[in-house]
């Protein structure tokens, strides 16, 4: 008890006060031993009882619910989490930078682990990102170089990477984006994209220069007279692609955000610096040169020739078969549709964070030692087992994602690098498969081994997170068999994997049935009856003391061998209203029933949480279709939901196709006001099947999903394949003006714009060749992007450049006949 006792002459006091001080009392005990010599009760002999005489003091902790160990010895974790809007890697750092302070005042040893630490994974994939950005930078100045066979005239685009690379950074700190993952993967896609407009410019004032002798001035000048509509046209056509995913909602809605924002600007950048400075450039640097005959650029050269000649024919061939080629058009399309529709569904590829996650379950009523037991198993097989691999295990016991209790436990491993563990048997994914398999022999108890969610804060782990609802009245006992009734049809399944209930097993309980009137015929008070049951079994915070500075916690609580079975009931006695003292057997029974250590409610309906994963070969997207279709076959009273980051997954999968219409509908519009026709807009529209058709048939060669990354490819492949279209359909319609019929437009714009359609295309290839190769932290991501990009590409090329011709004239002529009717 602390006193406030005042002061000697406080005011008010009389004139004659000459003294004032403070008066101390009582404080608040601070030691063990006084806390051992409190006086309990005082005898009329005079004699005490104290504390000590009565009960057993000691300092101890104030939670015991949970113990903590790393490596197999005593820890103390501390979790850390980030503010919204704050940057992972700054925070990491000034963590890091306040514990070390700490560190050198810390006792001998003590010393400080970082066990589960997700920045380590971010820095190592930005630092990847940063590689592929520069690998991407040199691939594509290589392409350049290859079919321009000059210094100068490949200096040129070069020098519009890094001009257009520092205006979009700073366009990303005008919008508050930081340098991550997602912005920094829209710059390698940009690195293709930005330097078109330049390879364009080039392209065009060098076949001016040697087709018509002209300097290279006037070359300039005449080259921009004839493709600035052309670049303006592409620039707001991929401009015109990315928009609308600036404006989705949700999870997803923050990816396509960075990307949308980061890709635009560098088109628009780069439009500016293709009408500006390059033609500066072109003007000043490129001078007539010989045309190579020898040597390995001259080869190049004569293939090149005969692949000019080769396509001049096949051209002329595929306008005079017309029907043939709408034909195999329409087959195309076919196979696009079924390709998109075979390719499984998925929110975000699964990636190798470098940890891993056991949940270990005990048998209800299971006690702490059986859990130690447990975790020291675990332990053991990670530290021996898997010590390739493993950096660090920390452990806690009495604690999961399924609830917490002394038959609860999770492991958190930290594993080496990812230099350090090559090859797919030693990725994170493959370890804890064959830690379920192999932990999984434990007898005492039931373990799961997870990897991290693929975004942090969605969901506990990765696969899927189901939510079994009752409906209808439906109560929770029946709900339980009808969730165990799903849960044999998940295991049977051949698509899932893993799938258990996420919560503890119902416990054991011992209800004590007080009958009140009887203890209130002997004299005692409710209020002392629950005060004694509570204060001896559960325990009871008292009061504070101060302890070293610091201000902690009392606690009362029956000794440990007084309340271990139910017949230790017998042994508290409740003190009545005479003094006398009452066991608890005199009006209290006991009996043993189970119930739930909690209980669990989605979205105001009684509810049971079950996690899985899709089976290997199965995508997340199958997996959840099938535990629907499961579900739809319980017993009317039931219904279900998604949650975490299942849930972000369909609503993904419902916002796909509208990104995908209205990205192509806004394409359309922008052509249209742009050339002020029809027939040029559906010459170009018709191109985007070809493209899609390569990223889908990519996409399932390499066993990917059609995940958010595998959308932002097709969006790419779509601005790409329209952006091909537009330089052919272009330069054919200012042919037309000059006075060439259809055909000979369409086939004098395929030859014109074959090179530089070819050369943006394999530059583009190999900026993102890095993405589809990647390895290492964060590779999943890359090879998503990179893959469905380089697909598109190949096809949106290689087939466009035979369709486009034809499309131009079949479209023209059906606007040029409609047109005729109607006049």
């Amino acid at each position: 008890v602390q006193v406030s006792a005042g002061k000697i002459g406080a005011l008010p006091a009389s004139n004659a006060q000459q003294l004032t001080a403070t008066v101390r009392a009582q404080s608040r005990l601070q030691t063990v031993a006084q806390f051992k010599e409190i006086i309990v009760k005082s005898k009329s002999d005079g004699s005490v009882v104290r504390l000590s005489d009565v009960a057993r003091v000691e300092m101890g902790s104030e939670d015991y619910t949970a113990s903590a160990n790393l490596n197999g010895h005593p820890a103390a974790g501390i979790a850390v989490m980030m503010a919204p809007g704050a940057n992972a890697l700054n925070t990491a750092t000034l963590v890091k930078n306040k514990i070390a302070e700490f560190q050198r005042q810390m006792p001998q040893g003590y010393d400080i682990a970082y066990p589960k630490d997700s920045t380590e994974f971010i820095k190592i994939s930005v630092e990847d990102v940063i590689q592929t950005l520069f690998e991407a930078i040199i691939l594509v100045v290589c392409v350049m170089y290859l079919f321009l066979q000059n210094f100068r005239a490949t200096l040129i685009p070069a020098v519009a990477v890094p001009v257009v690379l520092l205006g979009t950074f700073g366009v990303l700190a005008l919008f508050g984006y930081s340098i991550n993952t997602l912005t920094l993967f829209a710059m390698v896609l940009a690195i293709g994209l930005l330097v078109d407009d330049a390879i364009v410019v080039v392209e065009n004032v060098e076949r001016i220069m040697r087709d018509e002798g002209l300097p290279a001035r006037e070359a300039t000048e005449k080259s921009m007279g004839e493709i600035s509509g052309a670049l303006i046209a592409i620039a707001l056509v991929l401009s015109a692609v990315f928009l609308p995913m600036a404006f989705f909602g949700g999870s997803t809605g923050v990816i396509y955000r960075q990307f949308s924002v980061t890709i635009i600007s560098a088109m628009m950048l780069s439009v500016v610096v293709a009408l500006t400075l390059t033609p500066a450039l072109c003007g000043a640097l490129l001078s007539h040169s010989k045309s190579h005959t020898k040597g390995f650029f001259g080869a190049f050269n004569r293939l090149w020739g005969r692949t000019e000649q080769g396509y001049q024919h096949r051209v002329v061939g595929g306008l005079r078969r017309s029907a043939m080629m709408m034909g195999a058009f329409v087959l195309i399309c076919g196979g696009m549709a079924l390709a998109m529709w075979k390719l499984p569904g998925s929110f975000l590829p699964t990636e190798d964070q470098g940890e891993i996650m056991v949940q270990y379950t005990l048998p209800a009523g299971a006690t702490a030692v059986r859990t130690a037991e447990v975790r020291r198993q675990v332990t053991d097989w990670f530290l021996t087992k898997e010590k390739a691999n493993t950096d660090v295990i920390f452990t806690v016991d009495g604690f999961s994602f399924s609830g917490s209790g002394q038959n609860a436990g999770m492991a958190f491993v930290s594993l080496k690098n990812w230099s350090e563990r090559k090859g797919e048997e030693n990725t994170a994914q493959a370890i804890a498969l064959r830690a379920t398999k192999e932990l999984g022999s434990i007898r005492d108890a039931t373990l799961f081994a997870m990897t991290p969610p693929s975004v942090d804060g969605l969901g506990q782990s990765n696969g899927f997170t189901f939510e079994l609802l009752a409906s209808g009245g439906t109560d929770r006992d029946s709900l339980m068999k009808m969730r165990s009734q799903l849960l044999a049809a998940a295991n049977q399944s051949t698509e899932l994997q893993s799938v258990r209930a996420n919560d503890l097993p119902q416990m054991p309980q011992l209800q004590v049935d007080i009958d009140n009137n009887k203890a209130v015929s002997l004299g005692l008070s409710l209020s002392d009856v629950t005060d004694t049951l509570s204060s001896a079994w559960g325990g009871t915070y008292v009061n504070d003391f101060i302890d070293r500075g610091r201000v902690k916690k009392v606690y009362i609580q029956g000794e440990s061998d007084a309340r271990a079975v139910p017949s230790d009931l017998g042994k508290w006695f409740v003190r009545g209203s005479d003094d006398s003292m009452t066991p608890f057997s005199a009006f209290a029974t006991t009996r043993w029933q189970y119930g739930p250590e909690s209980l669990v409610r989605y979205n105001g309906s009684a509810a049971f949480e079950i996690q899985g994963e899709n089976a290997s070969g199965f995508s997340s997207g199958a997996a959840m279709d099938k535990m629907e279709a499961l579900a739809n076959n319980l017993p009317a009273g039931t219904t279900w939901a998604w949650s975490g980051m299942s849930l972000q997954e369909k609503l993904a999968s419902g916002q796909a196709m509208s990104l995908y219409a209205i990205s192509i509908l806004v394409v359309f519009l922008c052509l249209a006001a742009l050339y002020e026709s029809w027939s040029v807009p559906f010459s170009v529209i018709m191109v985007i099947p070809l493209g899609l058709l390569g990223a889908a048939l990519a996409a399932w060669m390499r066993g990917l999903s059609n995940d958010v990354y595998f959308q932002v490819a097709l969006l790419t492949t779509i601005g790409l394949s329209s952006k091909n279209a537009i330089l052919i359909v272009e330069f054919a319609e200012s042919a037309v003006e000059e006075g060439y019929s259809l055909s000979r437009a369409a086939m004098r714009a395929a030859q014109t714009r074959l090179r530089p359609i070819v050369m943006t295309s394999l530059a583009f290839i190999a900026g993102v060749l890095p993405l589809a190769i990647a390895t290492g932290a964060g590779a999943n991501s890359r090879v998503a992007i990179g893959t469905g990009i380089i697909g598109g590409t190949l096809t949106a090329t290689l087939l466009a450049m035979f369709f486009v011709p034809l499309f131009f004239v079949l479209v023209k002529r059906f606007f040029t006949r409609h047109r005729s009717s109607q006049e």
